[in-house]
């Protein structure tokens, strides 16, 4: 509560108060009883506060990195009128001010602010913070109001064309989520609705929850594309760059698993995620890729392709030519083979039977991944 300011005016003050009184002085004992009161009345003057509620809304929840977002704040006062304050709410590692108007006892205000999404990952929003100090800075008091909530800064992403897979089912896509045909696996439980078939019905589960569910089944023959990130930290000297590598990585997964198709993420310290072809897939690897960063690892991403199953598409994102050896030794393993070089600093040196594709700017992809076919 005492600042470094007041903690020192308290300390000189008793250190003057006893050797004005040891020594028979009482002026130097006067100048210390003042500076003590200096300090009792600023710890009295930090000590009322507003009585406030606070309710936290963030709109949207999810955005792409660089995309607006705002915090609302729901402020409802249950104390006594207060005049204008001045607050700040965490966000991240950052603070946004917040101006809080005018407040008469049992008024509400709704204030907005804007939010930072300049850099991805999982950003902690509030609490929100009321400072008071006295006027010479001897004593402040930090409240806190309302419970944070969390703001997803997700990669930005363009939209790409699925992959062709060389493969004459490849390019059908997926036939139905609830085929009865032998290649369909269960995928997962969803309530039932008029038209499903009644042996699809699993009864042990309709009879535990009192709602009759049947089975969802996906085409398990459908290609797999399988999005490589290099995120060793020695391969990105640049954050931007790896940034970049991350927003390209998103883009080729989402516009996979928009399109129907399972898709699998990995770096080189092992999956991120994997998906079976369902509606949700894209959010779910978007929400995946948000938190990752580079890591201090020596495998190489194109290392953990090899423990994955054969077949689909292959798209490998890095920043050069280093891989290209060990992409050109799971070339068989794929039907096709895409490297996505970001920012190259010369000409690609591809092997037979892989496309490279060159990274400079995300816009730049788009159009680049639509001349490669």
């Amino acid at each position: 509560m005492l600042t470094p300011l007041g903690w020192g005016t308290a300390a000189a003050s008793a250190a003057l108060y006893a050797a004005g009184w040891w020594l028979g002085y009482p002026e130097p004992a006067a100048l210390a009883v003042a500076g003590l009161a200096a300090v009792a009345g600023a710890l009295l003057w930090t000590l009322p506060g507003p009585r406030l509620d606070v309710g936290r809304e963030i709109a949207p929840a999810k955005v792409a990195r660089g995309e607006p977002a705002v915090g609302v704040l729901h402020v409802a006062n249950r104390g006594r009128a207060v005049r204008g304050l001045s607050a700040r709410d965490a966000a991240g590692p950052a603070d946004v001010a917040v101006g809080i108007p005018r407040l008469r006892r049992g008024g509400r205000r709704t204030v907005t602010y804007t939010l930072p999404t300049a850099r991805r990952g999982e950003i902690a929003v509030g609490p929100l913070r009321l400072e008071r100090a006295d006027p010479l800075r001897l004593a402040r008091r930090v409240r806190e109001y309302g419970e944070p909530r969390v703001l997803l800064v997700r990669p930005r992403t363009v939209r790409l064309p699925v992959l062709p897979s060389g493969r004459a089912h490849h390019l059908e896509g997926p036939t139905s989520d609830r085929s009865p045909a032998g290649s369909a696996t269960f995928h997962a439980l969803r309530e039932y609705v008029v038209g499903d078939e009644l042996r699809h019905i699993h009864w042990k589960s309709s009879a535990r929850t009192g709602t009759l569910m049947v089975r969802r089944l996906v085409d398990a023959s459908l290609p797999t594309t399988t999005v490589v990130l290099e995120a060793r930290a020695a391969a990105w000297p640049e954050p931007d760059d790896f940034e970049l590598a991350v927003d390209a990585a998103a883009s080729a997964a989402a516009g996979a698993a928009s399109a129907g198709f399972p898709v699998r993420v990995l770096t080189g310290a092992g999956p991120l995620a994997a998906t079976r072809g369902g509606p949700d897939d894209a959010e779910a690897l978007l929400d995946a890729l948000t938190a990752v960063g580079t890591d201090d690892g020596r495998r190489s991403a194109v290392d953990a392709v090899r423990s994955v199953r054969p077949g689909g598409s292959l798209v490998v994102v890095t920043n050069g030519d280093a891989e290209m050896g060990r992409i050109a030794s799971v070339r068989p393993r794929f039907d096709r083979v895409v490297v996505l070089r970001v920012r190259p600093d010369g000409p690609a040196s591809a092997p037979p039977g892989v496309l490279a594709v060159d990274v400079d700017d995300l816009d730049g992809l788009a159009e680049s991944w639509r001349r490669a076919w």
